[in-house]
């Protein structure tokens, strides 16, 4: 099966790209949207790339390069009533959402800002720069993340 590659959003405030090296592996959890949630219990595999990116941030960027470490599993934090994320309607039996466990590769020494996704023009078509696409977790394609790594090393 082919490697897939990704971009997950987080804002900095809740967990950000120094949390994850503090951690070096985390759970994606909180995703509270369908489409995303079919992502990461559907596509994401093992060994697929993703980058990570800070949103409601200055600037947004990407900021770093994460790997799956493990596929699609119930999303615990939806079960418990304490928790930031907790849906009442999702039962340990039938549950509504999904996460992914994220490993660091590495953080980007210079992040590669939005701005300069928007203005390259070999970007104009990634699914971050379209309009009304807010999704948390989303496909980006092989040559999107090769030249967005190549741009973090400028």
């Amino acid at each position: 099966m082919a490697k897939k590659y990704w971009l997950v959003k987080s804002e900095p405030n809740a967990y950000s790209i120094d949390d994850l090296v503090k951690d070096k592996r985390t759970h994606w959890d909180g995703v509270r949207n369908y489409q995303a949630r079919n992502f990461m219990r559907d596509d994401m595999k093992k060994g697929d790339l993703v980058l990570f990116y800070h949103s409601n941030a200055e600037p947004t960027a990407v900021v770093g390069v994460c790997e799956v470490v493990k596929e699609g599993y119930p999303d615990f934090t939806a079960f418990d009533p304490e928790a930031k994320h907790f849906d009442p309607k999702s039962k340990e039996d039938n549950p509504t959402w999904m996460m992914v466990d994220i490993k660091l590769i590495k953080k980007f020494k210079r992040p590669v800002t939005l701005k300069e996704i928007k203005e390259h023009s070999k970007l104009q078509n990634m699914r971050l720069v379209q309009r009304g696409n807010r999704l948390s977790v989303m496909p980006i394609e092989k040559k999107e993340f090769d030249l967005i790594l190549k741009l973090s090393e400028k």
